[in-house]
């Protein structure tokens, strides 16, 4: 079964996460399913804009831990990347969770808009692991202080704080409102402003890219995160916690 559908409608293509037995969780199909639907949208002229939302109550819940082999970070720093150079803007809209590694497709998109009822948390560190490779694309866009409150603590926030922190553009309401004006621009005018916008994350990219990719693959061949893992497929407790 496809892990995506995908839509068009007045030159936005719709790419719609829709992978319940995982709630939407990055595995090996649907990266590569999104790998190749953003590389087709980007070389068709009728697409002005690409728009990434999701079926059910999760927008994205991060690293599919339930397979075995789970999506390694090369192949995520690889999607991330995707979308930030991807020629026209990509739009997030979430009315539902985000987590983890979710949290750093949300990121990756230009544009991010979050209903009421969505609610994000950087749950990492709870498994014995770090928010490595999607810091590419979270730090550019969040505060330092509030990066360092929610990537330690691993706290549930709103959309309400998140809008505050950096993280997410817009509540929700204003989703026709920005589809519209990226209607209105021109194909050329999107392209020239997106480069701009995502100079200084691509630089990042070019900079801390390997380096944070490695630290992802040491920290999940570690023994805390085979212990944090364990936790969470059998919906306990790690041991370290007090």
């Amino acid at each position: 079964m496809p892990h995506i559908q995908q839509d068009h409608e007045r030159g936005i293509k719709i790419l719609t996460l829709d992978s319940p037995h995982n709630p939407n969780a990055l595995s090996t199909g649907l990266v590569a399913e999104l790998h190749d639907a953003l590389a087709a949208a980007d070389k068709d002229p009728a697409v002005r804009a690409v728009l990434l939302n999701h079926t059910g109550n999760t927008f994205c819940a991060g690293a599919d831990l339930t397979e075995k082999s789970p999506t390694g970070p090369q192949a995520l720093t690889r999607l991330l990347r995707d979308i930030v150079e991807l020629t026209k803007p990509v739009v997030a809209s979430t009315t539902g969770h985000v987590r983890a590694g979710g949290l750093g497709l949300l990121a990756a998109c230009d544009i991010a808009v979050a209903g009421p009822n969505a609610t994000f948390a950087f749950t990492e560190a709870r498994l014995g692991l770090a928010p490595a490779v999607i810091s590419l694309t979270v730090l550019p866009r969040v505060r330092a202080r509030d990066a360092a409150r929610y990537y330690l603590t691993g706290e549930v926030f709103d959309t309400a704080e998140a809008v505050r922190t950096g993280l997410v553009s817009a509540g929700l309401e204003a989703l026709d409102g920005i589809l519209d004006g990226l209607r209105a621009a021109s194909p050329q005018g999107l392209a020239e402003s997106k480069r701009l916008t995502t100079a200084a994350v691509l630089r990042g990219f070019e900079r801390d890219g390997d380096a944070y990719a490695e630290q992802s693959a040491r920290l999940f061949g570690s023994a805390e995160a085979a212990e944090g893992v364990r936790a969470f497929r059998e919906r306990r407790e790690p041991a370290w916690v007090l």
